[in-house]
């Protein structure tokens, strides 16, 4: 076997002398990485998904960060976040030293998004202000990873224009932080990682926790839905579930620690357990476990209707430490834009499943993601999502106008909605948003509400700050010991998006109650 058949058949590393040598990058890059591919991507079979339980760093490797520094910038979602976490616990355990300023750091990292193009717009500019310190330190490793790495159109732009980079590597293969690092050490060459295939769930990798309140529980990754907008089929590969003892092991292991709130994460979480052979076990299933444990909060995000199902809401229903706030995605309400967005139910149906969560949870706080001047929405259709809105009862959502995504179907759509359009829709849907926001809050003013105290305001160090069981930021004066603790708070004023309040004893709560 030659070297380039060696490339193709491993599909998982080449480094490059970018500054040294001219080459058709294109065609060099294709040994390495498979485009995405929507054709490709539906094929995907049922190729065995190696579980390993326990994650160790080649002894080789141990000592490696000793007298270096780590910073890592994260874009996007709470995966992302949460991959921040485990490659900064991978850092540490390297002997690295965390920074929060690019200045003094050896290695950088841009872990990122590839959601939409506005993401990947400031990825590209920061690696503009990186290059005169790249030139000023040599030295310095600049690694770009996450889901802009598994794009093909990507990672081609960064050969070409930024040659500077020194890795690059991809979702899949993160527990490879110690190799990556070490080859570009090694090389002082451009290293590139990325693999098509998804990767194995790897257990017992070391994390860096952002906090000691609150924490994220990774309890899948990928998703098989193939939304015609969304890229994240391609960037995250498909549904793979952890085991639920491993799962269960890790929250008994929070809760021990002190944490008060848990975030289980997902592309798309209520997918969970359906690709197992061996049990039928889904959300609900684990939730119910985890209603158990002694954590006060447990919440999940992000869902999809489609897998929305009764269990789920039976198990949501009982209240304790699962909270009453659910994250609900519809992104249009035509059920014709549904369809060509590919979101696989209609109006009819995503209305029926709030009617069915409403029923079992009547104070269910519900809010969503939108997205407006979708390729052919009408203005008929964008009225259709303005109604549902109010019909539902949405008490926040996030908003956005459609940005095309290479790769995806929708980008071969011929994108007709003009701009203009686009932001006057926008603009109509976030004064209706920001009208029912009002009139949710208005509601809390004169209760006492639990607050789970995070810290201080970020624009008042004399106001503490946290969030209630429906997730509405509350901000009040308190003494610091409150922070990190559930305490009750009387809500005085109620403001568009935050509530303001002053906190009261358990007595008076208990009497108010």
């Amino acid at each position: 076997m030659n070297e380039k058949q060696r490339l193709e058949s491993k599909q998982v590393q080449q480094s490059t002398s970018s500054a040294k040598q001219e080459k058709d990058y294109s065609q060099y890059f294709q040994t390495v990485y498979m485009p995405p591919s929507l054709k490709d991507a539906r094929r995907r079979g049922r190729e065995e998904v190696k579980y390993h339980k326990d994650f160790e760093i080649p002894d080789e490797f141990l000592g490696m960060g000793q007298g270096r520094k780590f910073y890592i910038r994260t874009y996007g979602c709470q995966m992302n976040e949460h991959d921040t976490e485990v490659m900064a616990g991978i850092f540490m355990e390297l002997g690295y030293e965390h920074t929060d300023s690019v200045e003094d750091a050896d290695v950088i990292l841009l872990n990122t998004c590839a959601i939409r193009e506005n993401a990947e717009n400031k990825v590209f500019g920061e690696l503009g202000h990186l290059k005169p310190l790249k030139l000023e330190k040599p030295d310095l490793l600049i690694g770009v990873c996450g889901c802009m790495s598994q794009e093909e159109s990507v990672v081609n732009r960064i050969l070409e224009k930024h040659q500077f980079v020194d890795m690059i590597f991809g979702t899949h293969n993160i527990h490879r932080l110690p190799n990556i690092l070490n080859e570009a050490y090694l090389s002082k060459e451009m290293v590139v990682e990325v693999w098509s295939k998804e990767g194995d769930i790897i257990e017992n990798l070391p994390k860096v926790r952002m906090g000691k309140i609150k924490a994220w529980v990774n309890i899948m990754y990928g998703c098989d839905k193939f939304c015609t907008y969304c890229i994240v089929p391609y960037t995250r590969g498909k549904e793979r579930s952890r085991r639920p003892e491993d799962i269960i092991q890790e929250v008994r292991h929070l809760a021990a620690q002190g944490y008060k709130e848990i975030t289980l994460l997902g592309q798309n979480v209520n997918a969970y357990g359906k690709d197992f052979d061996d049990i039928e076990y889904g959300l609900g299933d684990l939730m119910d476990e985890l209603r158990k444990i002694d954590i006060p909060r447990i919440r999940f995000t992000t869902s999809h209707p489609r897998d929305f199902d009764d269990r789920l809401i039976e198990v949501l229903a009982k209240k304790g430490n699962m909270m009453e706030h659910i994250h609900l995605p519809v992104q249009s309400g035509s059920s014709d834009i549904l369809k060509i967005m590919g979101r696989v139910y209609n109006r009819e149906q995503y209305l029926e499943l709030v009617r069915k969560i409403k029923a079992a949870i009547p104070d269910v706080s519900l809010s969503t993601d939108i997205i407006v001047g979708f390729p052919n929405e009408t203005d008929e259709q964008f009225e259709e999502t303005l109604s549902l809105y109010k019909e539902v009862g949405f008490e926040t959502a996030y908003t956005f106008i459609y940005s095309p995504r290479e790769g995806t179907p929708a980008a071969k759509m011929k994108d007709n909605v003009s701009m203009e359009v686009k932001k006057e829709r926008l603009q109509r849907l976030n004064k209706l948003v920001n009208e029912l926001s009002a009139e949710a809050m208005k509601k809390y003013e004169g209760q006492i509400v639990e607050v789970l105290v995070e810290g201080e305001s970020k624009t008042n160090p004399d106001v503490l700050a946290g969030y209630t069981r429906k997730n509405k930021l509350v901000n009040f004066k308190g003494p610091k010991s409150a922070i990190g603790k559930l305490v009750n708070v009387k809500i005085t004023e109620a403001k568009t998006w935050t509530l303001d309040g002053v906190m009261v004893e358990e007595r008076e709560a208990a009497e108010v109650n």
